[in-house]
């Protein structure tokens, strides 16, 4: 099918630069810059007014479904698997108006329900919107809850098993032979490349958001890191980021379940949807059936966002580059440009 492009950009091309958040930063928070310090204590309290007023009343029940033992791509097997899901709006009698919905590193259906409804990213009165919840995030199958495989005994997954587990849970609950489309941001758009390769024809569209085709070496070495920092224990690093002034940090050491957050960035580090095909952008762009999105920013310090751009460029899809003013949250910050741009492109 022949595409049109369409470039949307803020200015012209930026060099992707060589500096790094901390690691471990990776996700979208939705009050938060760097470029804000000397205001951000009057975030909070106008931020998370506008957050309990967009948020719905209460989200939809969460759903399971068992996938029994769900063989990976390494031939390794996660016994008695399952995935959660949330679902909003109604399926049309033409089985024809789902979006899967994936969420961030670490993100949940849960976090991400305020961004779904009339006149937000995902608007529910048109699209039975379907928002699931990952492997290895703490709500589906992952360390953390695994009772046969706990902790370290949990498989390494990629992203392609991720996809594959999504995939089986929509055509087993929803029973549908057919998606809309699917949406993700972050790591939920790392997923949406590998969909449109993995099932290019259960598709119409695809809209990765701030994600990637392929980890490039400054992102797996930022992962790395990261891995090897969750491998201390957490009181070390609560008390590492103590003496460091931070709080927060040190009560998120605390909280986090580590082989959760390393089994996700295990993925997230050998993210390659080209190797299947020999390494070739163009080979990999030319199996993409469905209509693709890419939004992005040369600005992202989280996500190399080259290759999405690359991407894009031998797919012939759609782009909405965002201005960055917010670097790797630019789908929080610029949220009145990008949620209008995604419901004119899965409209059409």
């Amino acid at each position: 099918m022949e595409r049109a492009t369409r470039w949307v950009a803020s200015g012209s091309d930026k060099h992707y630069g060589s500096h790094r958040p901390a690691a471990g930063t990776i996700g979208l928070r939705f009050f938060s810059s760097r470029r804000a310090r000397g205001w951000r204590l009057a975030i909070p309290v106008t931020s998370l007014s506008l957050l309990f007023l967009s948020w719905p009343l209460w989200p939809p029940r969460r759903n399971v479904v068992r996938l029994g033992d769900f063989r990976l791509q390494s031939g390794e097997v996660i016994r008695d698997a399952f995935i959660a899901y949330r679902t909003f709006g109604r399926l049309n009698e033409a089985r024809s108006n789902a979006v899967l919905v994936t969420p961030w590193f670490q993100g949940t259906s849960w976090r991400m329900a305020w961004q779904i409804g009339p006149g937000k990213l995902i608007d529910s009165s048109k699209y039975f919107v379907v928002l699931v919840d990952p492997l290895g995030n703490g709500v589906s199958s992952s360390p953390s809850n695994s009772r046969l495989q706990p902790a370290e005994q949990f498989p390494v997954f990629t992203v392609g098993d991720i996809v594959e587990s999504q995939y089986q849970m929509v055509i087993r609950a929803l029973q549908l032979t057919h998606l809309r489309a699917v949406v993700g941001i972050s790591m939920g758009g790392m997923q949406v490349f590998e969909w449109v390769i993995a099932h290019p024809d259960f598709i119409d569209k695809g809209i990765s958001i701030v994600g990637s085709p392929q980890s490039q070496p400054d992102d797996r070495v930022r992962w790395e890191s990261t891995i090897g920092s969750l491998r201390v224990p957490a009181w070390t690093r609560a008390r590492n980021s103590l003496a460091q002034w931070k709080p927060r940090t040190a009560l998120n050491d605390l909280r986090i379940h580590p082989v959760n957050y390393i089994r996700q960035a295990q993925a997230i580090a050998a993210l390659d949807i080209l190797q299947g095909f020999g390494g070739s952008m163009e080979r990999s762009a030319a199996a993409v059936h469905a209509d693709l999105m890419v939004v992005s920013t040369w600005q992202d310090r989280e996500v190399n966002p080259k290759p999405a751009f690359d991407f894009a460029r031998a797919a012939r899809a759609e782009v909405l580059e965002l201005d960055g003013r917010c670097g790797h949250q630019a789908p929080s910050c610029e949220r009145d440009v990008l949620w209008p741009a995604v419901d004119r492109f899965l409209a059409r």
